[in-house]
């Protein structure tokens, strides 16, 4: 019914940028929460930014100080990620949840996921 398709992964070197972007299908259908995760081979799925489709209001991860910004634009979401280092290479994951959640929120908050776009940062 839902479905979530993640693009703009790459490979990069450090200190470079990347933007993420995860288009929701049909629109509107995802919910009023976007999100993004990102797991490291061996790691848990870590969430790492969150939006409030409705209100604006958005939630970052203490890891991207200042360097991430997720934004809403009708149907597309956008990551943008400046200053990459090594520890952000991982697979990203775009999430949507059907109720707002007001905070960054866990794996179990989410609704609907996409299939994840790679990210590899080089030195």
């Amino acid at each position: 019914q839902v479905q979530l398709q993640e693009s703009g992964g790459g490979l990069v070197q450090a200190g470079g940028s990347l933007r993420l972007r995860c288009l929701v299908s049909p629109y509107w259908g995802g919910g009023p929460t976007m999100a993004w995760f990102r797991q490291a081979p061996g790691k848990e799925r870590e969430a790492v930014a969150s939006i409030m489709t409705i209100g604006g209001q958005t939630y970052y991860a203490d890891f991207v100080k200042g360097r991430f910004t997720i934004s809403q634009d009708g149907a597309e979401n956008t990551l943008q990620m400046n200053d990459l280092t090594l520890d952000d290479t991982a697979m990203y994951y775009c999430a949507a949840a059907r109720q707002l959640i007001y905070t960054l929120g866990g794996e179990s908050d989410y609704d609907y996921w996409g299939q994840g776009t790679q990210v590899t940062v080089s030195s």
